[in-house]
């Protein structure tokens, strides 16, 4: 059918330069590895007023991700340094410089969670799946900073991580499939904080074998889209799942607890 001289014509949608071209630097800082680049050109583009798109949803999760994935690793490296070396001067080098990666560690959480407050999560008509995904990314890093506190500070951040997931999650069961993969990576990084965190294997295993099963039964409905990262993270789950059951009793479960490493 033809259109008519007095038909309505839908306005184009006008293209942002500036955000396009952030996000090819984004893409072009992944590829050379320059992480920092990264985060610094995706904060822009979610500081802008319309909502993130899924890839650039997961172009900031990357860049977080890695920049943060450098200090968790050099802070295990340095903490076990420091826990053979009892006293002397090398001893309180290494407990200067551990401090030092664990306040970067809290001020790359405080980024993060106050770029999700303050220009994701405060934007109206959020779909469920963006919701999820950054109610996930909050538990996330508030886990990492409990990671490397100790007593009472720990705690504190064990208690905002448990918050975080916990929301995201009543919210993701009644409103995704459970073989979705944001789904499945806020099962599979909820049931490590238990494991790592609150030390609660049983919860840890709960977790994840409910969310393995459960994502198994759904199979025949998941999207060709999305099958790839679904299979992923289902065997990450099953990796977890068999380490914890053989052996829940490991001194550092924080290296081989397996968790959501793609967005």
């Amino acid at each position: 059918m033809e259109q008519t001289d007095n038909a309505e014509v839908a306005p184009e949608v006008p293209v942002d330069a500036e955000r396009v071209e952030l996000v090819e630097k984004a893409k072009m800082s992944e590829q050379a590895e320059r992480y920092d680049d990264m985060v610094e050109c995706m904060k822009k583009v979610a500081q802008k007023d319309t909502k993130l798109q899924a890839e650039e949803r997961n172009l900031l999760s990357v860049a977080f991700k890695n920049v943060v994935g450098a200090r968790r690793s050099s802070w295990r490296v340095i903490a076990s340094i420091e826990s053979k070396e009892a006293e002397g001067r090398k001893s309180q080098l290494n407990s200067a410089y551990l401090a030092k990666i664990t306040s970067e560690i809290e001020d790359i959480c405080k980024d993060v969670v106050e770029l999700i407050d303050t220009s994701l999560l405060s934007r109206d008509e959020l779909e469920v799946d963006s919701k999820t995904f950054y109610m996930k990314m909050k538990g996330d890093y508030f886990r990492y900073v409990a990671e490397v506190l100790k007593d009472e500070k720990k705690t504190a951040f064990g208690e905002k991580a448990n918050a975080s997931y916990s929301e995201a999650y009543d919210l993701c069961k009644s409103e995704m499939p459970a073989s979705h993969p944001i789904r499945l990576g806020l099962a599979l990084n909820y049931s490590v904080f238990y494991y790592e965190i609150l030390s609660d294997s049983k919860q840890a295993l709960l977790i994840a074998q409910t969310a393995f099963d459960e994502a198994v039964k759904n199979m025949d409905d998941l999207p060709s889209s999305t099958y790839k990262d679904s299979t992923l993270i289902m065997q990450l789950l099953r990796d977890n799942i068999t380490l914890w059951t053989s052996d829940t009793q490991l001194e550092d479960k924080s290296d081989d607890a397996n968790e959501e490493d793609v967005a």
